[in-house]
């Protein structure tokens, strides 16, 4: 009995442990940037253009290309990981070759982003001619994306109970009907948790826009989807490396780090709050 005891509480322990250096690593990395960042912010810096090389006005296109670039990979990738997942789990005949597209799909999900950006450069810059644009970005994060939400989805779609299938077809409606009215309001939230990873990873990426969508500089917004763009995560690594007065362009670099935490932390907000909302009407 003091043995079983002992080992729950080293247990407990290593996990209280485990959580406190999470914890204190993400509010490290914050205070890191934040001291360095927050002083380059002002209202210009969220509104204005760039000027003078870089080294001086704000980042609004680069706000504005990331969100660009997060909302249309979403709208892009969700439909699609949703109509996949409810075909995996709901349509097709469990055997080898679900087994092996679901191993494909979990593969994907650990290819390296940089891998998709080529991709990107071939199929959309190059093969159709989309050339370096908002769109060739858009289809590029959108299938990064895709398996991490194909597999939220699929296991939110599975973790529905087989009785709310089961008294839909005792009632008389069909398979689709079933999965519509009452498979898919029970799955919504962990769907959207697929989602809000989604976002999250489009919003922060770098390689795939770097061959894709993104410029160093530009002058005016973008006017089309065959525009190229500038954003957030390429407008830091370009800062950082190709910058000719670091001096005044690395202060500017940990502003827009700064920036785009606080984006994806406000997208992430705003889907947990609908995902709660959704859960607390649906509660079994």
């Amino acid at each position: 009995m003091k043995k079983r005891k002992l080992k729950q509480i080293i247990g407990f322990s290593l996990l209280r442990i485990s959580v406190s250096i999470a914890i204190f690593a993400l509010f490290s990395i914050l205070y890191f940037i934040a001291i360095r960042g927050a002083g380059v912010i002002n209202l210009e810096f969220f509104t204005s253009m760039p000027r003078e090389g870089m080294t001086e006005g704000g980042i609004l296109p680069a706000i504005l290309g990331t969100f660009y670039l997060a909302i249309g990979a979403i709208l892009f990738a969700l439909p699609l990981s949703v109509f996949a997942a409810i075909y995996l789990s709901e349509y097709a005949r469990q055997g080898r070759l679900i087994r092996v597209i679901r191993l494909g799909v979990n593969n994907l999900a650990g290819v390296p982003s940089v891998v998709f950006g080529l991709f990107g450069l071939t199929v959309f810059v190059k093969f159709f001619g989309f050339g370096v644009s908002i769109i060739s970005g858009v289809l590029t994060l959108g299938i990064l994306i895709l398996p991490t939400i194909i597999r939220a989805s699929e296991e939110a779609l599975l973790a529905v109970p087989r009785s709310f299938r089961e008294a839909s077809l005792a009632l008389g409606a069909t398979k689709w009907q079933t999965i519509r009215r009452a498979v898919l309001p029970s799955a919504t939230p962990g769907i959207l948790t697929g989602a809000i990873l989604g976002v999250g990873r489009a919003a922060g990426e770098t390689a795939p826009i770097l061959f894709t969508a993104a410029t160093f500089f530009i002058t005016r917004l973008p006017s089309s989807i065959f525009d190229e763009v500038q954003a957030l995560p390429y407008h830091i690594y370009a800062l950082m490396t190709e910058g000719t007065h670091p001096d005044l362009q690395v202060p500017i670099a940990y502003g827009t780090a700064l920036i785009l935490i606080s984006l994806v932390l406000l997208i992430n907000l705003v889907a947990i709050t609908i995902r709660y909302r959704i859960r607390k009407e649906k509660r079994w």
